[in-house]
């Protein structure tokens, strides 16, 4: 049984690791997203960078979980408290960028053509899913709702990367102004669905 102490304090470390990247990468992507989506006015690039640093929130909220990892009486109530916090995020960032795209398509509103939106939307589709792989290994190791939670979160960037980079590339490649409020719109009810089971304190992978 002792051996089994040493893994599990590995586990917690890569985990840690884990996130401490998680909130470097998506610090840096929604910083570079917003200020290209507000340059360019693209509501799906400010969406997306938005929703960069509801990632950043559960990185933070990742952080703390593991830190009290070796304390089983508290695992539960943090992982519920966590999945919370960031399902209200979710809520919001849907909220948003669900207002702002309804309103670009009723003004007929063009966003101008980004290529550093384009170009972020291409690593974060080589990031993120390899870094859902390393935090669903490390959520089945310490079965961790939260982890696995985050791990959710993590891919659903990967989706909106792709959603978000089919409209930018409509938008540059063929002058569709309506396709990037429209890859908004698409985003918001799978940001909104995370948001939803979050708040219920439902893991997000289930």
């Amino acid at each position: 049984m002792a051996e089994l102490v040493p893994t599990r304090q590995a586990m917690v470390l890569r985990g840690r690791r884990l996130e401490y990247f998680t909130i470097a990468w998506n610090s840096l992507e929604g910083i570079v997203a917003v200020a290209a989506g507000v340059m360019a006015g693209s509501v799906s690039l400010v969406g997306f960078g938005t929703q960069s640093f509801i990632e950043v929130i559960s990185g933070t909220a990742l952080l703390w979980r593991m830190s009290v990892d070796a304390q089983e009486h508290r695992r539960e109530r943090t992982e519920q408290m966590t999945l919370r916090i960031v399902g209200a995020c979710f809520l919001a960032v849907a909220a948003y960028v669900g207002c702002e795209a309804v309103s670009n398509l009723l003004q007929k509103r063009a966003p101008a053509h980004s290529i550093l939106g384009i170009i972020i939307a291409c690593v974060s589709l080589v990031v993120m899913p390899l870094l859902t792989r390393a935090k669903r290994r490390v959520g089945a190791q310490l079965e961790s709702a939260a982890m696995n939670a985050d791990a959710r979160q993590t891919e659903l960037c990967a989706y909106l990367s792709a959603i978000l980079l089919a409209g930018l590339l409509l938008n540059a490649l063929a002058n569709l102004w309506w396709a990037d409020p429209i890859s908004g719109l698409i985003m918001v009810p799978i940001i909104a669905k995370e948001g939803v089971e979050g708040l219920r304190g439902k893991p997000c992978c289930d």
